[in-house]
């Protein structure tokens, strides 16, 4: 489909200008780390040369300038004192010395300029003026700094030119360009050789993290990726990714072990109904039929709780979104209690009214049923169900208790363990598949709170603890 708005050659041309930039840009960390550090250096040397070279020159004309404005002081002197020669001899720090009267005539001079007209045309009226003279040379090609200064004298006013050659900062200025030309380049060299080996030495553990985690499959994951000696950050990049590949064969074990456990548990009933399948067949007396259907029913109803439980445990596992809405929790533990007119005990309640949270009603029933059908499995004649607010005012607690056997203390962390059956209900028509609890507890933790087994006087306490809505 074409475009609405179709570029201009002039936007084209950019956008292959901006593309084949970006193909000039290096790929590797290590080679963008150089370029970034060199091109900020040779930023930073360029500045400063370029100062450098603006200061060192400031300073030498300005000492050139002084000295000669010494020497036109002076001659200045001498002239007022009507003590002015003809030939004025030349000191250190002038180059050539004229003396101009005020109709532009020549009194005196230095030998180098001697039968010469004025240098310049300057009158100040009072005191010095100083610039930069760049007219006929005296003594070589190089600028002249001119200062003229005006006296008075007995034959009139006088003006005095003193004028230094500016040889000495052109040269000094040529050395240090020759200086920086070699200097700036070397130690631009220098800095990208460090930043690159310095580069090299600092990613040479990522790329030996990289290579162990390439060779890291779903059949090696005991390997763990090396750790650094230095405490920075890539140590403690690599203690992350081990404490990942911990939690990743932890879970890959938990699979292969809930993944056998369902089989066992799946081929028990199984069998059992090919069995009584089998009887029916080889002895087709209509007598046992009745028997034989309803024990074929209740392995496949078995069957069939077995494999809705197994599906709902991989919906948490894969941690689905649930539709969450704000729900009376007080309202929903009356309905499920009042559900269960048929159990084998009835159930006490105190439920604290009005109690809000947010969470997925079907899932938070089938807490409520998992907990109770536990407290029916055990109880001997009583099961209480509590809801009450926790002090802090942020939590709902929803405890479930009977005066059945109990949990010892050791297997309190244990009996949420999917098909975990303690010692009195190994049987599977008595104990269940050992889900249930496992169950709760993962639709408590995916609402963000936590289901626990605590000490009781008599019987088995379990509390969950949902946060307020």
């Amino acid at each position: 489909m074409a475009s609405d708005h179709p570029r201009t050659p002039a936007a084209r041309l950019r956008v292959r200008a901006l593309r084949r930039l970006r193909r000039l840009w290096p790929d590797s960390v290590r080679a963008r780390a150089t370029v970034g550090a060199t091109a900020v250096v040779a930023g930073a040397l360029g500045a400063a040369s370029l100062a450098l070279l603006g200061i060192l020159h400031a300073n030498l004309s300005h000492n050139a300038e002084n000295a000669a404005a010494q020497q036109a002081d002076t001659v200045a002197q001498l002239a007022a004192q009507g003590r002015l020669p003809d030939l004025v001899p030349l000191a250190h720090g002038a180059d050539f010395i004229q003396a101009v009267d005020a109709h532009g005539r020549v009194v005196a001079a230095s030998q180098n300029l001697a039968g010469k007209p004025p240098v310049a045309d300057l009158r100040p009226a009072d005191g010095t003026v100083r610039t930069t003279w760049s007219g006929v040379s005296v003594d070589d090609d190089h600028d002249q700094r001119l200062v003229a200064v005006s006296t008075h004298t007995p034959g009139g006013t006088l003006t005095v030119y003193a004028g230094t050659s500016l040889r000495q900062a052109d040269a000094a200025d040529e050395i240090t360009k020759a200086a920086l030309a070699v200097g700036v380049p070397l130690l631009l060299a220098t800095v990208a050789w460090v930043t690159w080996w310095v580069a090299g030495r600092a990613l040479r553990p990522v790329e030996a993290i990289r290579a162990e985690v390439a060779d890291i499959t779903e059949h090696r994951l005991h390997r763990r990726v090396p750790v650094p000696a230095a405490e920075d950050e890539i140590a403690r990049l690599a203690r992350t990714m081990n404490a990942t590949l911990d939690r990743l064969e932890e879970a890959g074990a938990r699979q292969r072990q809930f993944i056998a456990d369902a089989s066992h548990e799946l081929r028990s009933p199984i069998t059992v109904l090919r069995t009584q399948l089998e009887v029916a067949t080889a002895h087709p007396d209509p007598a046992l039929w009745p028997d034989l259907v309803k024990d074929a029913l209740e392995d496949t109803v078995r069957l069939q709780d077995l494999a809705a439980d197994l599906l709902l445990l991989a919906r948490l596992d894969a941690a689905d979104p649930v539709k969450s809405r704000p729900l009376d929790l007080s309202e929903l533990c009356r309905s499920a209690v009042a559900a269960r007119h048929g159990d084998r005990l009835a159930i006490d309640t105190a439920l604290q009214p009005d109690i809000c949270v947010v969470g997925n009603r079907s899932w938070l029933t089938r807490l409520l049923t998992n907990l109770l059908d536990n407290a029916q499995r055990h109880a001997e004649a009583q099961i209480q169900l509590v809801l009450r607010t926790a002090p802090d005012g942020r939590t709902a607690v929803l405890e479930v208790r009977d005066d059945g056997p109990g949990i010892p203390d050791a297997d309190r962390t244990r009996v949420f363990e999917r098909f975990t059956r303690l010692d009195d209900a190994r049987s599977r028509d008595h104990g269940g598949t050992g889900l249930g609890l496992a169950i709760a507890r993962d639709i408590t933790t995916h609402h963000g709170g936590t289901l626990t087994a605590e000490p009781s006087d008599r019987g088995a306490l379990l509390v969950a603890r949902l946060p307020l809505g």
